[in-house]
């Protein structure tokens, strides 16, 4: 039980900071009127978070191999907190541009080590459960928040600024809930605490964990520590492609959050707050790829225990290829039926089921089959 409050808070964590790249899409033309600049500036509100999100991770992941998942996840969540705060009260534009920045670099350490934490917790039985509760929350977030956006900024009441408010809001919950029920998972820093903790019941201070017989050196720092994600990505062929492939899809996610309110907005005359609604065509196919995930996994099972518990990460690819033909169908309707009025406006929403099918199924099977071919790294 404890594992599954677990994963659900991490969860929420990991949905927060998904949920802040993308609420920002909506408020793109209030701020271009706003500070008097024009859309392509005032959009470098979401670049800059998700190139926050791309930097992050090679400073959190090694952190955590270090100093255990809970301290980044913690020290992040608030660091999250405070830029989004810091945004929400901003007096001009480069103030959003670089609050926003930051804000996605803190935002970043769910997404590099929630998947960490769930390898410590769960075996190869089940981690492929808990990663697709992971996934889902990764690729969701981002389509629920546009149509939330939409009618917060559509509201004379409310205004942009509280699109950020909210995630200040999100973002503190999620902080109070790391800091006092999240627990340690990583076994060398378990160990070391129970060292002290033995230590001090004992009073025999020779009582130490292998973890703390290490040494904090800078240079040895960043050659195990922060040059190991370098080395896998660039010394590693196949996490080097997989990571391409993902990047490509992941990044044109983001690119559906202003090809959706063109679409809907500019062709088919919704209105802000309604133009957000159409992802939900999206999160449908991303449900139904989690779903179709979880039920494989009898017959995942059945295999991993055929070959004695032992893992083979191809068995996750079939998914993957099934994947990539679903999300181009998807992408190809989209544009194809999305650009003309006479064409009824749920022909290109339902294209979205594709492409959330591919994509969740692209990214989920991925994560999975990388953790099984480089876990014990």
């Amino acid at each position: 039980m404890h594992r599954m409050l677990t994963a659900a808070q991490l969860a929420y964590t990991t949905m927060v900071s998904v949920f802040a790249s993308s609420i920002f899409g909506p408020t793109i033309r209030t701020i271009s009127a706003t500070y008097h600049v024009s859309s392509t500036v005032s959009t470098l509100g979401v670049s800059a978070f998700v190139l926050g999100f791309a930097f992050g991770p090679t400073f959190w992941a090694p952190l955590s191999e270090l100093k255990g998942r809970r301290l980044p996840l913690v020290v992040s969540m608030f660091g999250f907190t405070i830029f989004a705060l810091a945004t929400a009260t901003a007096k001009d534009i480069q103030t959003i541009i670089i609050t926003r920045f930051f804000g996605g670099f803190f935002g970043s350490s769910p997404l590099a080590v929630v998947a960490a934490v769930f390898s410590d917790m769960f075996d190869n039985r089940t981690r492929g459960m808990a990663i697709t509760i992971f996934a889902m929350c990764v690729f969701a977030g981002p389509m629920f928040a546009p149509f939330v956006g939409g009618f917060i900024v559509s509201n004379p009441k409310l205004g942009w600024r509280w699109t950020e408010y909210v995630i200040t809001l999100m973002g503190l919950v999620a902080f109070l809930l790391d800091f006092f029920f999240l627990r340690e998972t990583y076994p060398p820093i378990i160990l070391v605490d129970k060292a002290a903790d033995l230590r001090r019941r004992t009073l025999n201070w020779g009582i130490h964990a292998k973890q703390e017989e290490i040494e904090v050196d800078f240079g040895e720092l960043i050659r195990k520590n922060f040059a190991r994600p370098l080395k896998l990505l660039f010394m590693e062929p196949i996490v080097l492609l997989l990571s391409i492939y993902m990047a490509f899809i992941y990044g044109l996610l983001y690119l559906f959050l202003t090809a959706y309110p063109a679409v809907f907005q500019s062709v088919h005359g919704f209105g802000l707050g309604e133009s957000g609604l159409p992802f939900f065509g999206m999160v449908l196919g991303q449900l139904l790829a989690g779903l179709t995930v979880l039920l494989q996994q009898p017959w995942y099972q059945r295999k991993l225990a055929a070959n004695n518990g032992v893992a083979v990460p191809e068995w996750r690819l079939p998914s993957v290829i099934a994947g990539g033909v679903t999300f181009t169908i998807g992408i190809f309707w989209f544009g194809w039926t999305g650009y003309k009025s006479d064409v009824h406006w749920m022909v290109p929403t339902v294209s979205g089921v594709f492409t959330g099918f591919g994509l969740m199924s692209i990214f989920l099977q991925a994560m999975n089959y990388l953790v099984d071919a480089y876990l014990m790294l």
